[in-house]
């Protein structure tokens, strides 16, 4: 006789949508599936292939002359195509057009300005940290992770104290999908008009008047004569504000999130708030704010038994590679002080390694430690977070909480 296979054996094959609202839940029993079952998988609806293994993937992020990110980085249609790098900057360009443009940021991008940042990334921090704990009950992001990330960007930037909450909405709104939505929808695509508005007027001020923030360092960046033009700058304060703002805010969230989960792991960093880079760091692993980037096929790619053609969508699945169980032990279970030393895939790696991993880490690493430093305890209301619902950021628009706070 035959016998059925017990309900825990599905005998469909994976699917993966992006855009699933059930799938943003919880994505990793999904990546579990594509990694064991579809390690390339085709989505035919989406027209898309996807690599959720991390050796795959690092490989991936590693062979920028096969996989093109011209195209951009974005699931999204209307946020792919030669138009992409006006608001992703170098992130949607390939050498050597990207190499230049990186190289000129970094003139005034520089280790030494993210340095110079530490004591008044920390001001800031207890600028909101000190009244958002005093009541006792808070909404992490609202009340904190949403605004230092902004901050600390605003003020490398020059932004003033006045436009920051503004700026802050705009780039909210940029990320936000509804369900059911398969493309950037209108107020996505208007509030990105705004930000290029406000940052071509904010240059062109730079211009007339330089100070010493980034935006000024930007416009005198230069190599052999070569600089860089208008349209260029607004491509990176863009992406500095969407990419780099959200994906630290969704980072704090995160780690907040997981610790109340795993409240035996958080408790280490609790006692001792030195160790706040170890919680910064599993988070990365466990849950990242970065989920996914896309790539163009720039020729034709065999693997795992079948064949990527020339100009198709690949996308490098982050969040399932930091869950490999291949690269990581336990790789499904929350531990803090793990060595992930040149195995996070959070930040990329090759050419296009992220620029602003060490801001990303500084902030995180003095919120964390901070927080840390006044909390004996936290509870959040899980019945009560609010989830951003994005095909490639993951982590939460509201995550309510109350704190036991520490005496001394």
């Amino acid at each position: 006789m035959i016998q059925a296979p017990p309900e825990s054996v599905s005998i469909d094959p994976p699917t993966f949508d992006p855009y699933d609202y059930a799938f943003h839940e919880d994505p990793y029993p999904t990546y579990r599936r594509l990694r064991e079952e579809a390690p390339l998988y085709y989505n035919p609806d989406l027209n898309f292939w996807a690599l959720s293994r991390h050796a795959d993937v690092v490989a991936g992020f590693r062979d920028n002359a096969r996989l093109s990110s011209a195209n951009g980085v974005s699931l999204d249609p209307a946020a792919y195509g030669r138009n992409a790098h006006k608001v992703m900057s170098f992130l949607a360009m390939d050498d050597p057009r990207h190499m230049r443009m990186r190289q000129l940021v970094s003139k005034g991008f520089t280790p030494r300005r993210v340095a110079e940042l530490q004591e008044r990334t920390l001001e800031l921090t207890l600028g909101h940290l000190e009244p958002a704990l005093a009541g006792g009950e808070l909404d992490w992001i609202t009340d904190f992770a949403a605004r230092l990330p902004m901050d600390v960007i605003s003020e490398l930037m020059g932004v003033p104290e006045a436009d920051r909450a503004e700026i802050r909405r705009l780039a909210d709104l940029v990320v936000h999908r509804d369900e059911g939505v398969l493309d950037v929808p209108v107020s996505a695509m208007e509030a990105s008009l705004h930000l290029v508005g406000y940052y071509a007027d904010m240059i062109a001020e730079r211009r007339k008047s330089p100070t010493a923030d980034l935006t000024s360092a930007l416009l005198d960046a230069e190599i052999d004569g070569d600089r860089l033009d208008d349209d260029e700058i607004i491509g990176f304060m863009f992406l500095m504000v969407v990419a780099g703002n959200e994906t630290t805010t969704k980072l704090l969230g995160n780690a907040l999130y997981w610790g109340a989960k795993n409240k035996s792991e958080v408790s280490q960093v609790l006692s001792d708030p030195e160790r706040a880079p170890e919680w910064v760091e599993e988070t990365l692993r466990y849950d990242t704010s970065s989920q996914l980037v896309a790539r163009t096929a720039a020729a034709d790619i065999d693997l795992h038994g079948a064949t990527i053609r020339s100009g198709d969508k690949v996308l490098l699945l982050i969040g399932s590679a930091n869950r490999d169980s291949e690269v990581f032990d336990d790789a499904d279970e929350f531990r803090l002080g793990r060595d992930t030393a040149g195995k996070l895939a959070s930040f990329g790696a090759g050419v296009h390694f992220c620029l602003g991993a060490h801001l990303a880490r500084l902030e995180a690493d003095i919120a964390l430690e901070q927080f840390a430093r006044r909390v004996a305890d936290y509870e959040i209301d899980f019945d009560r977070t609010e989830r951003v619902h994005s095909t490639n950021v993951r982590g939460f628009a509201a995550l309510p909480m109350k704190v036991t706070e520490r005496h001394a």
